[in-house]
């Protein structure tokens, strides 16, 4: 547990996880599903950060309609800690609500930015992270956990690393060269064998006081509808206030907004963390859960299986039995009302078939 005082976790937790569809739905986004054991994925991000910040220092930041659904996972949570947004904007525009609300309740906090829906296994590790982090934040950096590449991933960005920081620090801590958004399998591969690079984590560490400096600089759009939500903090019409300036915001990730173009970005390379996103279904092979002899993971339901090798099958817990013969490299889910059967490779692709969903209006399968 951390000794400052001003230290808050930040979790974002209003996405809706289309590339773990059909189980993420509106209505059961992935971060509330029971993906990896008898947790959620957000009750787990809870636990796993209650081991450095007091719960009443984790705040969460969803949309409405899923705001009722995450409070009765986590009930201990303060109802105040969730902070709504009347529609997704992208992570610019949480991590500007959260610093907004954050600095007025306290203009020293540091400020821990996670998403809600990361494994991450080497505890013990994540907190000795967190602890440089805060340390190095206090320093006025803005700060990223970059995670060490076990392979050459296409879907994750990168961040190339530059001199490490002279300052005597628990952990080694180096400035950021810069940011490479999702390359190719070429570029992928050599950044991944060169050594010198990290995956970007997404997870963020920061005094409110620098985040919204950088935002005033490089997205003033974004600061000025900040400043009136902060006007309007005591107002009874806050909630009125808020979406009436929020919609209108044009939709921003945090990496292109601020992190790409500012100057003090520093990075922890964390080595041994065991961290998945857990963002699609052929995620669920890196975070080792129970699997037989031919690699085959089944997670609810019941399987027979012959001559099947290095397949996912998710049942829906019904009496449905599925049954694979000379298969493999497969992803077999049953949500009930759809079946999804892919190529393991291929697994990221459903969120083309939900934008295809959502161009037809077709809300029964969303």
């Amino acid at each position: 547990m951390t000794n400052n005082p001003h230290t808050y976790a930040v979790i974002m937790a209003g996405g809706g996880g289309t590339r773990l569809w059909p189980l993420s739905r509106r209505k059961t986004p992935k971060q509330a599903l029971k993906l990896l054991g008898e947790k959620t994925l957000f009750q787990t991000t809870v636990e796993r950060l209650e081991g450095f910040f007091p719960i009443e220092r984790i705040l969460v930041v969803t949309v409405a309609e899923q705001a009722d659904l995450l409070k009765k996972q986590v009930p201990e949570l303060p109802e105040e800690n969730f902070l709504i947004e009347p529609a997704p904007r992208g992570t610019a525009s949480v991590v500007g609500f959260a610093a907004t609300i954050l600095h007025h309740r306290d203009p020293e906090a540091v400020m821990a930015l996670f998403p809600a829906d990361h494994f991450i296994r080497n505890r013990d590790l994540f907190y000795h992270l967190l602890g440089t982090a805060v340390d190095v934040a206090q320093k006025d950096y803005l700060v990223t956990l970059g995670i060490t590449p076990t392979f050459p991933a296409t879907g994750y960005g990168y961040i190339q690393r530059g001199k490490k920081l002279e300052d005597n620090f628990a952990y080694p801590v180096y400035n950021v060269a810069r940011f490479k958004e999702k390359p190719g399998k070429e570029e992928a591969y050599e950044m991944s064998v060169r050594g010198g690079y990290s995956w970007n984590s997404g997870m963020f560490i920061w005094r409110t006081q620098t985040i919204l400096s950088e935002i005033d600089q490089q997205m003033p759009e974004l600061k000025s509808v900040l400043d009136e939500i902060s006007d309007s903090l005591a107002s009874p019409e806050l909630a009125s206030i808020i979406q009436k300036v929020w919609l209108p915001l044009k939709s921003e990730t945090i990496d292109y907004g601020i992190m790409e173009k500012a100057e003090k970005v520093a990075v922890l390379p964390a080595s041994g963390l065991d961290w998945s996103d857990v963002g699609s279904w052929d995620s669920l092979f890196d975070v080792v859960l129970p699997n037989d002899s031919h690699g085959n993971i089944v997670v609810s339901g019941e399987h027979i299986a012959e001559n099947t090798e290095n397949t996912l099958i998710y049942g829906n817990g019904e009496k449905r039995l599925i049954v694979t013969i000379g298969v493999e490299d497969l992803v077999i889910v049953d949500s009930g009302d759809i079946l999804l059967v892919a190529q393991r490779d291929q697994a990221q692709d459903v969120r083309k078939v939900v934008e295809k969903l959502k161009e037809e209006n077709n809300q029964k399968y969303l």
